[in-house]
Formats: structure tokens, sequence, C-alpha cells
């Protein structure tokens, strides 16, 4: 008899257990999944509300089940600390370009950050749409990164000097600050610059002190850091077309549903086209503060400068770790 009860508590308990790992589960399947997103912005710029609309259409698309968490300023570290934390699996979400991805083991990618590539923004687009394209994010996915999106406008990068450069031989010397990429340093040596890798944060006391001569970056960006107080010349060469990209880790994508990735991926690219909304916008206002606050707008003859920056591609430093004919075959990938 004693051993009869004994299968009965047995089974019971066993049943009280299933009950509860069934109710484990469904808890655990309810509590949504949250990812991380940083970034170097600032709250109130055009890519920081473009992440909060995403956020918002995520939230919204889902449910609930899918929430974003939006860390602005650099407050979860730089672009490289975010990638060796999504390579470690944390879930977090990054905005970044080509010059990044080539320091990441797909080198072909950093040609999309060189000077004068794009003619136009159609340029842009074609190539994001193109196979070559493909097969690069297919290579950084090997290297355990995955873009979401590719379609946000970072801005056309131009110059802010102290002294007025209308040709490329006024470049002849001039020492700009430039992000500390090699692509971007040997991009205005080709130019005759004298590049200046220094943090943004530098850039207002170095201009002042005559440590530098100017800078480069979308119009947001020279206007938000006050450096037009400094250095009043402002010449339109767009000599970047800066798209940037959505990244996160192929270990957190891969942990989503198939319904979450869609979701993850579709709304990205909705919040994309608002924040190409937003970054038109804040250029024609900035344009607008720019000449109101004494800064001359020099509208340049890029195709001079362009000229001049084909050199770039035939650079030992780049040709030695590109594709053979890289330059022609994204160049032939835009065209179709």
């Amino acid at each position: 008899m004693r051993s009869r009860w004994s299968k009965v508590l047995l089974a019971v308990v066993a049943v009280i257990i299933g009950i509860m790992v069934i109710s484990g589960s469904a808890l655990a399947s309810e509590k949504p999944v949250v990812i991380h997103v940083g970034y170097e912005n600032h709250p109130g710029e055009p890519f920081d509300l473009g992440v909060r609309e995403w956020a918002r259409l995520l939230e919204e698309r889902s449910g609930g089940t899918m929430k974003l968490e939006v860390f602005p300023s650099s407050q979860l570290g730089s672009k490289n600390d975010l990638m060796d934390q999504m390579l470690a699996g944390l879930p977090v979400v990054t905005l970044a370009d080509g010059a990044f991805y080539a320091d990441r083991g797909v080198p072909d990618f950093g040609i999309v950050f060189g000077p004068f590539l794009f003619d136009s923004w159609d340029d842009v687009w074609k190539l994001t749409k193109s196979d070559w394209y493909r097969s690069q994010c297919a290579m950084l996915e090997e290297q355990g990164l995955k873009i979401i999106a590719s379609n946000w406008i970072y801005g056309d990068r131009h110059l802010l000097t102290k002294k007025a450069v209308r040709s490329v031989s006024d470049l002849k010397g001039m020492k700009i600050r430039v992000p500390n990429n090699i692509i971007q340093v040997k991009g205005f040596e080709v130019l005759g610059a004298t590049p200046t890798p220094m943090p943004l944060g530098e850039v207002y006391t170095a201009l002042q002190q005559g440590v530098i001569d100017g800078v480069e970056n979308p119009l947001p960006v020279l206007y938000g850091g006050k450096f037009h107080e400094v250095a009043k010349n402002l010449s339109l060469t767009a000599h970047v077309r800066n798209f940037t990209t959505l990244v996160t880790g192929t270990i957190l994508f891969d942990s989503l549903t198939a319904e979450q990735k869609k979701l993850l991926v579709e709304t990205c690219e909705e919040a994309g086209v608002y924040n190409n909304k937003l970054q038109e916008e804040a250029v024609e206002e900035t344009l607008k503060k720019f000449a109101a606050e004494g800064v001359e707008i020099i509208h340049v003859d890029r195709s001079e400068f362009a000229e001049a920056a084909r050199a770039f591609y035939s650079l030992p430093e780049f040709t030695n770790k590109w594709s053979k004919g890289l330059y022609e075959t994204v160049k032939e990938a835009m065209k179709k």
C-alpha cells in the first residue's frame, strides 16, 4: 500500500513540476526581446530621432514583444566597443560603415567610404541593391556581423575651414581634422592636405589655437559643434556621400524567429526613410543658419576634386588588400 501511495505521490509531483515548467516556458515566451541601440549622435539629431522612430515602429508592430532601448552620446561605448559586444553575443545594435567593416575582415567594403566614389545619391542606392553589395554583406556575416538595413543617410561630408577652399590647390598643406581611419587619412592626402586625426570633441579648441585649419563632416554635425565660430568658410565638396548601416551580431539575429527577423528589418528600413527626410530638412535649415551667421558658402567644382581623388584608388595601401579591379567593379555595379 505504501509503495502504491508513493507512486501516486511521485506522479502528482511530476504533474506539478510539469505544470510549473510549462508555466515558466509560457512566461518566458511572453518576455519581450529587448535590444540596445548605441551611437555617438546626441539627442535631437536626425539620426537619433530616426532611431527613436524605429523603436516606436518595432514595439507597435510586434505588439510589444520586441523593444529597442536607445543609448545616444556614446553611452555604451565606441562603434568598435559595440561591435565587440555583438561578437560576444550581447543584444546590441549600432550604426557603422564600410571603413569599419574593412577593419573587420571585409577589406573590399572600405571602398564605399572612398573620396568622390559616388556622383549622386542614386549611385549610392544602386550600389546597395547590387549583387556586389550583397556579397559584401554575406562576407561580413561570416565575420559575425549582420547588417539590418543600409538605406540610412548620414549626410554629405563637406569642408569647414579657416582659409577659403575654392579649388584643390587651396588645400595644399592645410591641416584637416579627420576621423582616425586610414581611408579618410589617405583620402585627404591625395588632395594635398595634411590629414590630422583627432576626436571631434577636441576640434573647436584645435581650430582656435591653429593646431588644425579645418574639419570635415555632414552639415548638422559641423553646425552642432559650433566650429563656424572659428572657421568661416564652408566648401560644399560632398567628398563622401555618407550612407550608414544599422548592424548587429549574427548571434543575436540568428536567435530570433523568422517573424522577428522580418519585423526588425522592415521597421529599420521604414525608419531609415523617416531619417532621410529629417536629414534633407536639416541640410536646408543648416545652410540658412550658416549664411545668417556670416559663413561664406562656397560651391566648388566637384569634378576637379574628383579627378584629383582618383589617385586614392591606386594606392598600394588599398590595392594590395582589395580585389583586383575593385574600383571598376563597383562603378559598373552602380550602372545596373
